[in-house]
Parts: structure tokens; C-alpha cells; sequence
């Protein structure tokens, strides 16, 4: 009788490694299972609820039946009002027929990795960046190739070391603007320099803008406009929008590629959720708008509390982030252990919950970890509290 143990999975589905903090999440629902208070500044989500405007959309296409399958890549109405954004933000000229709609900004990017490419090719990406991006390349039998990123230059993927880093196969860079972990933003200089290299050597240019709308001196340009040839933009409306349970995000391609997308989102996934995209439909509204604007000033107010409390404490942040909502910050000086063993400690201890820097990558990131300003004042207050006291041994 054959064995159907662990010893049949596929080589590929077995590498993929777990993130670490959903190993911590796990043990912080354990704890607050047996009464302790966690302070969660591991998770990458608003606390804030999804706008009520959406809310009212999504619950009368419920009411309306509007619960069958839509075409493959997307309402077109919800194409149209995406392409339509970019011209009032941006004031670039998107077609609608260039935007496709997926099952948030993961399915997005499976859909585009899918159609650029095959089984033994590479891709640049910065270290640290989103670790699904190197899981996923992987699954695929793709190899990410990582480019240490560095506070000297904000944590941005520089042209001259994209240079250095090419080699054989390379057939992407992958950059995110704002990143998560760090926060940092590419300026439309940087992306052009990018765009113009990949350009140059027959690969592709793909850009995670999940956080766009979230930064907080200068707008993020879109990466759309330094061009669109070669050129492959993520987003999704989890993050500034609020809908990350409704799992509704979008890529943009070039005109060439979207038959091969569509075609391919036919055959993963039929459609994105329909509730969803008429849901999302409600989220460029003039109100809905307000509401968004409004929690991106409250995350800012985050984000210097938290960063000068930080400091305070001796934690290292040499860069004021300019976009999403975390904080890379590398361990104060007086702790002896990595990042891990830090971050189960204080967990354990203090009740505090921290995403270890070991989740993003392997430059340094045994001496950082992520705090996430996605709770209010009071908790991020009560945090530092917490940090504190185990910092100091008390």
C-alpha cells in the first residue's frame, strides 16, 4: 500500500518556509487564550474597520444577487474606476483593459510571476523585503536573487547595485514602493533608472505599490509614470483602503500580456470575489476618500510616536520611513541575542508581540526586528512601556 506521507509532497512545496511570526501569532492567541494582555505590533493590518461606504456597497450587491461569477479579469466598471485613479493621482493614462483584478495583491503577483516566468530563472529582489516574494519565486522553480539593502541608501534597490547583481537568467526586478519591511519609498528618478535597466537587458520590471496612498512627506508616485513597456505594477485595496479580508487587489500590465493573464486567471481561479469587487467599487467615492485620508494622518501621528519612542530606548532607525506602516529597527546595543530569540522573549515576558527580522531576509536580520503601528496611541504607548521594562530587567 503506498505510503502518502510527507515523503510525496513535491520538493518545491516542502522548501517553502513558514513565516516566522505566524509561529509567534500562534503562541500570542495561546496566551491571550489563558488571560495575558498582548500588545500585537507584528501584525501588517489596519485596526482601523473597512469604511462604512464600502461596507453599504458590498452588503447591497448581496441584497441585489449580484453573486455570480464576474469575467475573468474583473468587473469591468472596477477596471475602469482603477484605471480612472491613476489619472486623478497620478495623471497618467492607464486602459482600463491593461488592469486586472485578482484575489488580492498575492494573486496578483502569482498571476504575473506565472506569465513572465519559467522554471529556472532568476530574479532580483532587496533583502530584507516581503518574504512571500522569495517563497512563492521558489515554489514556482524560480531562484530570487538578493540584493543586501542598506540604510545608506534608505533601503532602496540602486541601479549601480542591480548592476552588480546581474547574472545569468535574471529575468525581473521586483522592488515594492513603499516597503515593507522599511517603509522606504523609490523616487520616480530611481524607478526610471530601473525600468531603463531592465529594459536594456530584456527583463522585466514588476513594482509592489500595495502601500501607495500610505506615505507621509511626498506623495509616491506610481511606478507607471516612468513607463509601461515591460512594466508590471501590484496594488491592492488591503492596506490604505482597509479590505484586507475581502481580498481584493489588482495588477497592471502591458497591453501585450493581458490575454496571457486573463487566461491564466481563468484557469487558477475563475474571478476574483464578486462581493468584493463591487464592495471595492465604493472605495474611490469622495467620501470613502475623506475616511482613508483622515486614518493616513492618524498613522503618521503612529509613526513619530512610536519612532521617537523607539530611539529612546536605544533601538536603531537611522531613516524616518517614508511610507507604509512599520518600522525596521535594529536591536539596541546591549541586547546580546538575535532577533528571534528576542522577539519569543518579549513575547513570553513582557507581552509584547514583535515580527523578528529573519522574516524579511538574511542581511542583518538577526539584529532587527518590525513593529507595526497598526493600533492606537494608547497601545503603542503601553508597548513601549512593556519594551522598556524588559530592556531595563524589570
Amino acid at each position: 500500500m503506498r505510503n502518502l506521507g510527507d515523503s510525496h509532497l513535491a520538493a518545491r512545496a516542502r522548501a517553502v518556509e513558514p513565516f516566522h511570526v505566524m509561529r509567534l501569532l500562534a503562541r500570542t492567541r495561546e496566551l491571550e487564550a489563558l488571560g495575558r494582555s498582548i500588545v500585537h505590533l507584528e501584525i501588517g493590518e489596519p485596526d482601523f474597520p473597512t469604511p462604512a461606504p464600502i461596507v453599504a456597497a458590498g452588503q447591497a450587491a448581496l441584497a441585489r444577487g449580484q453573486t455570480r461569477y464576474t469575467p475573468a479579469a474583473g468587473l469591468p466598471a472596477l477596471r475602469q474606476a482603477i484605471a480612472d485613479d491613476y489619472g486623478r493621482r497620478d495623471g497618467v493614462t492607464v486602459e482600463p483593459a491593461r488592469v486586472l483584478i485578482a484575489p488580492g495583491a498575492s494573486g496578483a503577483l502569482q498571476l504575473t510571476f506565472s506569465a513572465l516566468l519559467e522554471p529556472g530563472d532568476r530574479v532580483l529582489i532587496g533583502d530584507p523585503s516581503y518574504p512571500c516574494y522569495r517563497q512563492v519565486l521558489r515554489l514556482m522553480g524560480v531562484e530570487p536573487v538578493a540584493v543586501p539593502l542598506t540604510p545608506e541608501n534608505d533601503y532602496r534597490l540602486t541601479v549601480g547595485q542591480a548592476e552588480a547583481a546581474w547574472g545569468q537568467g535574471i529575468r525581473a526586478v521586483l522592488v515594492a514602493s513603499p516597503a515593507n519591511p522599511t517603509g522606504s519609498v523609490l523616487d520616480p528618478a530611481a524607478l526610471a533608472e530601473l525600468y531603463a535597466l531592465c529594459r536594456a537587458r530584456g527583463a522585466a520590471l514588476i513594482v509592489d505599490e500595495i502601500y501607495r496612498g500610505l506615505t507621509y512627506e511626498t506623495p509616491a508616485r506610481t511606478a507607471l509614470s516612468v513607463g509601461s513597456t515591460d512594466l508590471y505594477v501590484i496594488n491592492s485595496f488591503s492596506k490604505y483602503f482597509g479590505m484586507t479580508g475581502w481580498r481584493i487587489g489588482w495588477a497592471i500590465a502591458p497591453r501585450e500580456a493581458v490575454g496571457v493573464l486573463e487566461r491564466l486567471a481563468q484557469n487558477l481561479y475563475i474571478a476574483a470575489n464578486t462581493l468584493a469587487q463591487h464592495a471595492a467599487l465604493a472605495a474611490f467615492d469622495a467620501t470613502t476618500l475623506a475616511i482613508v485620508e483622515e486614518r493616513r494622518g492618524i498613522f503618521r501621528q503612529r509613526r513619530d510616536r512610536l519612532l521617537s519612542a523607539l530611539r529612546g530606548l536605544g533601538f536603531w532607525i537611522p531613516n524616518v520611513p517614508a511610507g507604509a506602516f512599520y518600522l525596521y529597527a535594529g536591536l539596541p546595543e546591549r541586547v546580546a541575542e538575535d532577533a528571534m530569540s528576542f522577539a519569543s522573549r518579549l513575547l513570553q515576558e513582557a507581552g509584547v508581540a514583535v515580527t523578528p527580522g529573519q522574516d524579511f531576509g538574511e542581511h542583518a536580520a538577526g539584529r532587527h526586528v518590525r513593529f507595526a503601528y497598526t493600533r492606537d496611541l494608547r497601545e503603542l504607548d503601553e508597548g513601549v512601556r512593556r519594551i522598556g521594562e524588559f530592556l531595563s530587567g524589570g
